[in-house]
């Protein structure tokens, strides 16, 4: 089994990557795909910056930095896994990310840095769910206990 892992820098994203965990611990054999989806510059970033490659440059390295912790837990699991940085709208970008991985299920946060949609979920979780070939499994981080981006033990988990 192929499961994409959006990750956006949130703890519930974070903590997706620790149920996917849990899960192999019981016994599931899955594979991982770790994406990080990053907005297209704004007019703003372009007018100011002048530079298309220097924009996507840090649009590389901030991805690949709010990537490093699931690594890190996937990692000190033993897990396989590929990574990827990409750009646009990630409602739109992260089922061809998906389709094009070969997943056949998606493992999210329920929502992300910003805030939570009526429903209690991010925007781009409820898109998701709602335009999702494939089985989507929403995680939140228990109230009760807040996790850390930067903590990546995985006996946490």
């Amino acid at each position: 089994m192929q499961i994409l892992l959006p990750i956006d820098g949130s703890a519930d994203a974070l903590q997706a990557v620790r149920v996917a965990l849990q899960w192999v611990a019981e016994g599931l054999k899955a594979e991982f795909v770790l994406v990080n989806v990053q907005d297209p510059a704004s007019l703003y970033e372009m007018v100011v910056t002048h530079d298309v490659e220097r924009l996507a440059q840090l649009r590389a390295e901030a991805g690949a930095d709010l990537l490093r912790p699931a690594e890190a837990l996937l990692q000190a699991a033993g897990q396989s896994f590929e990574s990827e940085v990409a750009g646009g709208s990630p409602a739109a970008l992260l089922p061809e990310l998906a389709e094009n991985y070969g997943c056949t299920a998606v493992l999210m946060g329920a929502r992300g840095v910003g805030s939570p949609g009526a429903t209690g979920l991010g925007e781009v979780a409820a898109a998701m769910l709602h335009y999702s070939a494939w089985p989507v499994a929403i995680v939140r981080c228990p109230d009760d206990e807040p996790v850390s981006a930067d903590d990546t033990d995985p006996a946490a988990a």
